[in-house]
């Protein structure tokens, strides 16, 4: 049975030529402090053609004329190790894994590069240079294309980053599934959330009881730092401190999402601390979702991404207009001031160009949002989509979002 990660394999074949060959690094995570080290989170772009979640490990493609030729390269089990850290991946776990045949050790990857070039099989090598910010840390792609040109200068060395960006921005069945699995989880952590919520509660422990429920239901950890933005923080779109108490009368503005065997959920609800909302907050609310509406109601194949965002505005501009909030078009800006949309997957704001259209098997989040700092308002609403042959489907439709649904569950 042929696994994902072999069909990502075979996708990324038919993008390279014979003579090329890409390199991808697992990663190691950065050291702390002494001897400690933050925890190791894996390239998302190893794992998607591995399903490998451990440091160190490189994975080596090399396209021939006999097709893309895979050679994983991993840790040797070292038993005076393994009872300090735990236990190496065996070559024959890693080949189940992944469906890599030719599993070799990291203690070879340089000679076996070197091997590689010199019969002349490569004559250019694709690696993961992906650099958001000209200020930004060196990957370790990035310090291997650095050594490997000194030595190379006759290889040609391209960025794999925009072939990853057409493969992983289109869902496979099973990838769909996951970030199903992923929203599942996602739904119980923010029901027990409204079931527990009272006054006397602290942001953090809305954070503690959404990590506690989606762990219980097999999530490996949050998907990204959860977000619990009550009252005058809810304007605040990253706001993670949630070290305040919650005070009646006011709204928290949840942002978070489980993560399941690597694949992201990222849901947005705003629920009111005591339960009830305001006629006001119930207004401001009704517009939001309105405007998610709109947009999801726009979503199927062939929309330009970039309209996703132009009709979130014209809803949301019509309807503050409506209740005197603004009387230009240009005031919106004061209360929402972010995107509609981003690719969801592997990563939360998963890799995919913004420029292009709409195509099915993609996976997208809605998430407008209403920020009224005089008021201490903050609203937003944040559901995943996939696109579909002729529209779309809400993956997380079945978690409460309308105000008569979230007061049915929180009401007391």
């Amino acid at each position: 049975m042929t696994t994902m990660y072999e069909a990502h394999r075979a996708q990324l074949e038919g993008f390279l030529e014979v003579g090329d060959m890409a390199i991808l690094f697992s990663g190691k995570a950065p050291k702390s402090t002494a001897d400690s080290h933050y925890s190791f989170l894996p390239n998302k772009n190893f794992y998607y053609f591995t399903g490998c979640t451990q440091e160190h490990f490189i994975i080596a493609m090399v396209k021939t004329i006999k097709g893309l030729e895979a050679t994983l390269f991993i840790e040797k089990p070292d038993y005076d190790i393994e009872k300090w850290i735990g236990r190496k991946l065996t070559r024959e776990a890693a080949e189940s894994i992944s469906g890599i045949r030719d599993i070799q050790y990291l203690d070879g990857f340089v000679s076996w590069v070197s091997r590689t070039v010199y019969n002349g099989k490569v004559e250019r090598l694709f690696l993961d240079l992906e650099k958001m910010n000209w200020d930004e840390m060196d990957s370790p792609a990035s310090v291997f294309a650095h050594d490997f040109t000194k030595r190379y200068p006759f290889v040609t060395v391209k960025s794999l980053h925009y072939i990853l960006c057409e493969l992983r921005v289109l869902k496979s069945d099973e990838e769909v599934s996951l970030v199903k699995k992923a929203i599942d989880i996602t739904s119980i952590g923010i029901q027990e959330i409204m079931k527990a919520l009272k006054n006397e509660l602290y942001e953090y422990q809305l954070e503690a009881t959404f990590q506690y429920h989606i762990r219980m239901n097999g999530a490996e950890r949050c998907s990204f730092e959860t977000i619990a933005a009550s009252g005058s923080d809810g304007v605040i779109l990253h706001y993670v401190e949630n070290s305040k108490k919650l005070k009646d009368g006011d709204l928290v503005l949840l942002d978070l999402g489980a993560q399941y065997q690597q694949y992201a959920a990222d849901i947005s609800r705003t629920i009111p601390v005591n339960g009830k909302f305001t006629d006001r907050q119930k207004q401001i609310y009704n517009i939001v979702l309105k405007a998610q509406s709109a947009v999801i109601d726009a979503m199927k194949p062939g929309i330009p991404f970039e309209e996703l965002n132009k009709v979130c505005q014209r809803t949301l501009t019509d309807e503050l207009k409506k209740i005197g909030l603004i009387k230009e078009d240009s005031e919106l800006s004061k209360y929402y001031y972010h995107g509609v949309s981003h690719y969801l997957g592997l990563d939360v704001h998963d890799i995919g160009s913004r420029n292009g259209l709409l195509k099915e098997g993609m996976i997208l989040t809605v998430e407008p949002g209403l920020y009224i700092a005089e008021e201490n308002i903050g609203i937003r609403i944040e559901d995943d989509i996939l696109i579909t042959e002729n529209g779309n489907e809400i993956l997380s439709s079945h978690i409460p979002k309308t105000v008569e649904e979230i007061e049915a569950i929180m009401y007391r």
